[in-house]
């Protein structure tokens, strides 16, 4: 029962509360988590960048399919301000999510995703949900789906040009 429920939810299949995200220009709820290495992740601290966040899961084929694009945008864009943040929802420690990392080379910050940032992002109804923050921390689009390396670009693009 519950992997049929999580494929729902992946596929987005729960219509309700696909449309009560964060409102975009509205403040990002601040976070603070630790990535797989035990380091720090405040996005305070990423003020003055680009931040995509993105709520993922190993087990979602959307997802898996955009983390090359989110490591080939990453490893080209991480010296021009922007830091990808990936949150896995799934239920693993950070032992068992290592070799899935690994494997699929995500050289930005994956932490495990906490009660409190499902809760503030949320509701987080069908993943992937990838939240575009811009320099000043506000939410400015929030992608309920696969994140096309396009439209990654396009908002990439679109507030690197404002302070």
């Amino acid at each position: 029962m519950k992997k049929i429920l999580l494929s729902m939810i992946c596929f987005g299949i729960l219509a309700a509360g696909l449309a009560a995200q964060i409102p975009p220009n509205t403040p990002a709820p601040a976070f603070s988590l630790k990535d797989l290495g035990g380091k720090s992740i405040d996005l305070a601290d990423l003020k003055g960048k680009i931040v995509v966040l993105n709520f993922w899961a190993t087990w979602c084929a959307p997802c898996r399919a955009e983390i090359p694009d989110f490591v080939d945008f990453y490893n080209r864009n991480r010296t021009n301000n922007l830091e990808i943040v990936g949150v896995s929802v799934d239920d693993f420690t950070v032992q068992q999510l290592q070799p899935f990392v690994q494997k699929n080379k995500m050289t930005y910050p994956v932490a495990l995703a906490s009660p409190k940032i499902v809760r503030d992002y949320g509701p987080i109804d069908a993943i992937p949900t990838t939240f575009i923050i811009d320099k000043q921390g506000r939410v400015r689009h929030t992608q309920v789906g696969l994140m096309e390396k396009k439209d990654l670009a396009v908002w990439f693009q679109k507030l690197s040009g404002e302070k």
